[in-house]
């Protein structure tokens, strides 16, 4: 294991988008110093005063060259920008030794570059927010706890269900509340999702024909399974005695959302690139977010543990949260989840080379305490 390089105290922050909220304040609050940079600097004074913020920030114009002239040994870059622009940042932080901290699933591209990273003794965080981020803490320790009660050669069978969504808080005619770019939530539409149904392996070529009825704490919800939740069997720890009946990581809805976007969704099986991002920019202009929404984020995850001669196991973790004036749940949840890895990367105690938010029970159960602590609280899903 190389050695870790020591954080400098230094953090660059990049983007101000839906997503940014209170987590970076909680940085301004322990870190040496901080740097928002954002499409131009009066950009990035504006978000700071609207998070309360001036004068506990500095605001950057960013491009990639003014923030990689920018750069010190052990500083911290934490990306908001789309995963697209991920690979790029690293690049920059592993030829000045930088640190590098996202909540977006790991790609290719960085997975590439997570050698000289760990050569050079940097801490690459991925998977740390909202979705991907809490699922993996609760299903972690879901995992955990249940190996503990059934034993990892038992012969067992198992069910393992992950769902979250960003929904508006009071529903409306369209059923959702735009979280993130409508472009990003067209495309992840488009994209094929892998899951176990049956214990068999199964492909949805268009996700939201796969939705089903999905109750929990007896409100009804929409849930459909989304990108390739296979791997995460591994990644979750799972014992291979135990032989999964249905493993899918998914996305939820409001009760009706299939219904109301059913003309969404004949756009997506005809139209080609243009035609999707034209149709984002309209459904943009139709339903904008305002002041005075209100957005709220489910995300449950349970497991179901079935052995020989009656053994079984069961439980669930729920969030259910929702926005207030200051910043909206989502911004909450992603922002505070992603800042308390930087802060675990500030103090040292995550080790050089890739990690998501979660990679052991332990660790998964030590931030659910901390974000718990910090207003991001979590319940047991009813049986």
């Amino acid at each position: 294991m190389s050695d870790l390089s020591p954080a400098s105290g230094t953090v660059h922050w990049i983007g101000a988008g839906l997503s940014t909220g209170s987590g970076l304040a909680r940085l301004c609050e322990t870190a040496e110093r901080v740097r928002l940079w954002h499409r131009t600097e009066d950009r990035a004074a504006g978000a700071l005063d609207r998070l309360g913020l001036t004068g506990r920030a500095e605001p950057r114009a960013y491009t990639l060259s003014a923030l990689t002239a920018a750069l010190a040994p052990g500083d911290v870059v934490v990306s908001m920008l789309p995963a697209s622009e991920h690979a790029g940042l690293l690049a920059a932080c592993v030829d000045r030794r930088a640190h590098f901290a996202c909540s977006s699933y790991v790609s290719d591209a960085v997975l590439a570059q997570v050698p000289a990273a760990l050569a050079a003794g940097l801490v690459v965080l991925t998977e740390a927010g909202l979705d991907p981020g809490i699922d993996h803490l609760f299903a972690h320790d879901l995992v955990a706890r249940a190996r503990e009660a059934v034993g990892d050669t038992t012969a067992a069978s198992y069910d393992l269900t992950s769902y979250c969504g960003g929904v508006p808080a009071v529903p409306n005619d369209f059923t959702y509340r735009f979280s993130w770019a409508p472009l990003g939530v067209l495309n992840a539409l488009r994209s094929p999702a892998r899951y176990i149904e049956d214990g068999a392996q199964t492909l949805a070529e268009r996700p939201w024909e796969a939705t089903r009825r999905h109750v929990l704490d007896g409100e009804a919800f929409e849930v459909y399974p989304n990108r390739d939740s296979v791997p995460f069997v591994e990644q979750y720890g799972l014992p291979p005695a135990w032989k999964p009946r249905t493993f899918v990581r998914g996305t939820l809805r409001l009760a009706g959302w299939l219904r109301a976007w059913d003309g969404v969704f004949e756009e997506l099986k005809s139209g080609d690139d243009a035609r999707i991002a034209a149709l984002a920019r309209e459904l943009a202009d139709a339903y904008p977010t305002t002041d005075a929404d209100r957005d709220r984020v489910v995300l449950a995850v349970s497991l179901d543990v079935r052995g020989a001669e009656g053994l079984s196991w069961s439980d669930g973790c729920l969030l259910d949260l929702v926005g207030d004036a200051e910043e909206s749940a989502m911004a909450r949840c992603v922002s505070r989840t992603l800042a308390l890895g930087v802060r675990h990367i500030l103090d040292g105690s995550l080790p050089a080379g890739l990690n998501r938010a979660a990679e052991t029970a332990e660790r998964s159960r030590q931030w659910l305490r901390e974000l718990a602590d910090e207003g991001v609280r979590f319940g047991r899903l009813s049986p």
